[in-house]
């Protein structure tokens, strides 16, 4: 006996919530990566470690009460961390909500920022091909970032023409917390590789540099870090825009992740006061530094400043500009926001619809 689908019905079709999400976290592990490491490689993570860029990295890198600064309804039953399962995350995120697509932000393991940087490009190298095979070859509505061994800028060019143009990758992924600021010449083979083949280059916060990640030191407590996420973005978005980057790549499109963005029409407002008394120091500069922002920029939504007054919220996201809003869940981590209820109220159905999901399909270039 067979059983007939009925069709889908075109009232529920047209309430749909499309939704692209810009921040998700699977958790491959080292053994997701040693089939696409040599040897020698594999000899060294086991005998060695990663080496990363400064010593305070050792002690617990989230709070002891969110382990994996995870939901506590993320750990998959059965056993693995957070995000490891796809099986699982399939019913809590990409079925739940019926995405579109999401896009991969690896954070561990993959070698960015390591002291090692032949190290660095190694674990690159198989956290992509992990990608590949963990991933967004089971389901393709998952998009990997290409993790790039950013400190040596040859080698990630050389990663970005490895895999620019397969359909597994959205994006260039780098972290906030480089060893020198983002915009310095050091770094530009890596927007022009990225340039060059329409790969919007993310900056997800964090990152190990070797510096504190204040200007005055170390700081005590983990909330302090949390909150100098947004500095840091303000510094390397800062050095992008005064260092010429976006004036000598006229294409390119950056994406900060994960930072909030209430900073961000301070800080337009702050360089173009400045750039207007000090232009004859930066001659390459054609523009206003807020026009190169809103012409190059993004920011994801999650975490979102929740301001007392809600129309705050709205004047800051439309001096951003509606359509440079992406929207991002930042599953399985403890702060997680739904779709269904972390956006204002207030917003349009049209603003709805540009942050959850037609400003990502543009810029990506989703069907």
């Amino acid at each position: 006996m067979t059983h007939e689908i009925p069709p889908p019905d075109p009232a529920k079709a047209s309430n749909r919530l499309c939704v692209i999400d810009c921040d998700i976290h699977p958790k491959t592990s080292l053994d997701d990566l040693k089939p696409f490491l040599s040897a020698h490689w594999w000899d060294m993570l086991e005998t060695y470690g990663a080496r990363p860029r400064h010593g305070f990295a050792s002690g617990f890198p989230y709070p002891k009460s969110q382990p994996q600064a995870a939901r506590r309804d993320a750990w998959p039953p059965g056993g693995g961390l957070p995000g490891s399962n796809l099986a699982f995350m399939r019913d809590q995120l990409l079925d739940f909500y019926d995405m579109d697509y999401a896009i991969m932000n690896f954070l561990s393991p993959t070698g960015q920022g390591a002291q090692n940087s032949d190290l660095s490009a190694a674990m690159a190298f198989a956290a992509n091909e992990a990608a590949r095979a963990v991933w967004t070859g089971p389901d393709k509505r998952l998009k990997a970032s290409i993790v790039v061994p950013y400190e040596d800028a040859a080698e990630s060019a050389r990663e970005i023409e490895r895999l620019a143009g397969l359909p597994d990758y959205a994006q260039v992924q780098m972290l906030s917390r480089t060893s020198e600021l983002a915009g310095k010449k050091r770094y530009w083979p890596i927007y022009e590789a990225a340039s060059a083949h329409g790969l919007p280059v993310s900056f997800h916060v964090f990152g190990y540099s070797g510096w504190p990640s204040t200007s005055a030191g170390w700081a005590s407590y983990y909330i302090e870090e949390m909150a100098e996420h947004c500095t840091s973005c303000q510094s390397l978005l800062s050095s992008l825009v005064i260092e010429g980057v976006f004036e000598r790549f006229p294409r390119l499109k950056v994406v900060l992740i994960e930072a909030g963005f209430g900073w961000l029409p301070a800080l337009m407002h702050r360089l173009d006061r400045a750039y207007v008394r000090l232009r004859a120091e930066t001659p390459h500069l054609k523009r206003l530094p807020s026009e190169y922002i809103r012409e190059h920029v993004y920011v994801t939504t999650q975490p979102m400043e929740e301001t007392e007054k809600p129309e705050h919220l709205i004047h800051t996201m439309e001096a951003i500009g509606w359509d440079r809003i992406l929207f991002a869940t930042d599953y399985p981590h403890w702060d997680f926001d739904d779709p269904r209820h972390s956006l204002p109220a207030s917003l349009t159905a049209q603003q709805r619809r540009m942050i959850l999901s037609e400003n990502a399909r543009k810029l990506y270039g989703f069907a």
